[in-house]
Parts: structure tokens; sequence; C-alpha cells
């Protein structure tokens, strides 16, 4: 371990319980992350701190078991066609630079704050990037569900962006389309500080992607899993130089979310756009409110608030249960609408 900050980690002891627990999180995590593109981190970080990991060796041990999970999910998509190799190394390199500055802030914070200011500050900007991503993603996929689809013209901002020409301009086959490289940076930029601050690129990177650079929601989200692999890699060196990456959660994971990547990202083929919009708001503001109520257990801690340890109990208690909930509520949508849409294959097979 390298640094003063090694020195406030404490891992978490493992047990039949904590196995069990994290191996399903991690499936269900894997099952996101194969539908929907955003690595699942938003599930698999609130849920290992929900067992007690400090919030920084959540972070470095998600970062870790990220990138060869990514790096599955992004293989299978591309054979399925759905990713754009060249939209997604360009954003990941630059997305790199957004995680070594993520880090560095991370780091200031334990180092000043100890433990319960960083589980604070991960908490704070879950909460806070949960509830606005979530609410703007359920928004708009009731809209395109009224719809009927959507729009083969993509959102009206992109396009407006597509139109300015500022050298350098690049086209994107897979993506189809041409923009000025100085949109993308922005966008990948903000997506590795939040990689390296929540374990979470995606919120910013998969609607980055579709309402700022005009990707489907098919291809951003199979594009998203090739900068998670580029950010997970450098973000765990960094991490692990510090003695933040707790292997055995990794390990077990991993071992869960490797089956579950596979099933999600078969799903993306069988379900309607909107439909992979939907599941990603309902998991995310479900989360948001898990979070949220573990907040009073890092500001008593921090003696910013005073409140009686048997409140403060039953408030990590239920957002434990809130968390189990969306992990439920997220596994039950995405295997239903796999069921459902190969059943409907299946009887038109038949019927052909």
């Amino acid at each position: 371990m390298h640094g003063p900050i090694a020195e406030v980690i404490q891992f978490i002891d493992l047990n039949a319980y904590t196995i069990t627990f994290l191996f399903i999180v991690g499936f269900i995590g894997g099952l996101v992350s194969g539908f929907i593109g955003s690595g699942g981190a938003f599930v698999l970080t609130p849920g290992m701190m929900s067992l007690g990991v400090p919030g920084t060796v959540a972070v470095a041990s998600n970062m870790c078991h990220k990138f060869p999970k990514a790096l599955v999910g992004a293989i299978k998509r591309y054979k399925y066609g759905q990713v754009d190799i060249k939209l997604g190394l360009i954003m990941g390199l630059f997305a790199e630079i957004g995680v070594q500055v993520g880090i560095m802030l991370q780091k200031y914070i334990l180092d000043k704050w100890g433990e319960a200011g960083s589980n604070l500050y991960v908490s704070v900007v879950f909460v806070l990037v949960l509830v606005i991503v979530g609410s703007f993603v359920m928004r708009d996929a009731i809209k395109m569900k009224s719809a009927k689809g959507e729009t083969e013209a993509g959102p009206s901002l992109a396009k407006r962006l597509q139109k300015i020409e500022l050298w350098p301009m690049i086209t994107l086959k897979t993506a189809n389309l041409r923009i000025s490289m100085w949109f993308l940076v922005p966008v990948a930029l903000a997506t590795g500080m939040l990689a390296a601050t929540i374990a979470v690129g995606g919120f910013i990177g998969v609607p980055g992607l579709m309402y700022i650079i005009g990707a489907t929601s098919i291809v951003a989200s199979a594009t998203e899993l090739v900068i998670a692999f580029v950010m997970g890699l450098g973000g765990t060196l960094i991490w692990a130089y510090y003695g933040m990456v707790d292997i055995r959660l990794v390990m077990i994971i991993l071992a869960g979310s490797l089956f579950g990547v596979q099933l999600g990202a078969i799903g993306t083929t069988y379900v309607k756009d909107y439909m992979i919009k939907y599941v990603m708001a309902t998991i995310m503001l479900i989360v948001a409110v898990s979070r949220f109520f573990a907040l009073p257990k890092y500001l008593n801690q921090l003696h910013l608030i005073s409140l009686a340890d048997d409140l403060v109990g039953l408030m990590t208690k239920i957002s434990f249960g809130i968390m189990c909930c969306a992990l439920l509520v997220g596994a039950s949508i995405i295997l239903t609408s796999l069921f459902k849409a190969r059943r409907l294959e299946k009887t038109v097979a038949a019927n052909g």
C-alpha cells in the first residue's frame, strides 16, 4: 500500500452471506450493464457500500471489475454491429484524462475528511446524478413510447451541433454521423471524472452520446462499453497503486456479472429502444432513494448532524432494503422483456 490514504482503509470481512449478496449484485449489475451499456456500477457501488465497504474501495474495486466485463460486453455488441469503435476509442482517450482528475479529487477528500467524508461525497454525487439523469431519461422514455419509437433524425441539440463545421471533423460510420471532435471532448472528460468519483461514467457517457453527439440509444449503450474498458483499465492501475482495490470483491462481482452481461447484451436485440431507457431510469431512481437514506449515517460520523444511533441504524436498514428492491426490479424488468420478446419471436417463426 502507498501513501497516507491506505492507512484509513479497512477491507470488510467476507462470509457466506456477503459473498452470496455480492454475487447476486454482480449478476444483476452485469445484466443491467449488458442491457443499457452503462457499466452497471450504479447498482454495484451502492450495493458494496450497503455492506460497509468504504466508498473509495467500492469505486476502485468496481473500476477493476468493470474493464474485463466491459470488454466481454463490447465484443458481444460488436458482433451485433452496434459498436462504433472509432467513437469509443476517441472518447475513451479523453475520458482517461477525466479519470485522473477525478481520482485526485477523491484522494484529496479522503486525506482531509477521512472515510466518512469520502462516503458522504460519493453518496451525495450518486443521489444528485441519479435523480437528474434518471428523471431526464424517464421523461424521454415515456415520450418515445407515446411516439412509437425514436425519430430517425435524432435529438435537436445533436442535429444543431452536427451542422457546426469546427476542425477536426470526425466521420463515424456505425453511428452514422459527422461531428466536430470538440463536442466529443467535454462529454468524454465529464464521463471520466464521474467514473473516478462514483465508478459510473455511463450516466454521462450514454446520455451524452445520445443527446449531444446524436447516436441512437443502441449504438450509444454499446459504444459506452468500449469507453468503460479504456477508463477502467487506466483507473484500476492508479487505484491499485494507492492500495484501494479489494481483489476479493472484484473476483466475486466479476463472476456474477459475466453471466449477467451475456443475457443483458442478448436482451438488447429483442426489445424496443425506449425499453432500454425505461429500465435505466427506473433503476436509477430507486437506487437514488436508497443512497439518500444512507446519508444520515455519514453526516452523523462527521458530526454535521446529531441523530440517535437507533434512528441512524433504522435509516441504514431502509437504505439496504431499497437497494435490494432496486436489484429485484431491474432484473425482473430485463428478464421479463427478454423472455416476452423471445416467446413472440418463436410464435412469429412458427406461424411464418
